[in-house]
């Protein structure tokens, strides 16, 4: 599962990570555009029980997790 949350500031990007949860992924990229997204989703995803790893891409950063 994809979602794309650049354009959106905080809280916006967990808000629309915890809705995409709601389907209980294996995985889940989540594109961001700031550091304070990447960190706070980083975070969530982290509390969620997923393995998270982010890479950047010149302004949007990608936030993927995993079971």
């Amino acid at each position: 599962m994809k979602i794309d949350t650049c354009g959106t500031s905080c809280p916006q990007p967990v808000l629309m990570t915890k809705k995409a949860l709601d389907s209980n992924p294996d995985s889940i990229e989540v594109l961001v555009d700031n550091n304070t997204s990447k960190t706070n989703v980083k975070k969530f995803l982290t509390s969620r029980g997923y393995s998270v790893e982010a890479d950047e891409h010149g302004d949007v950063m990608s936030v993927k997790g995993k079971k």
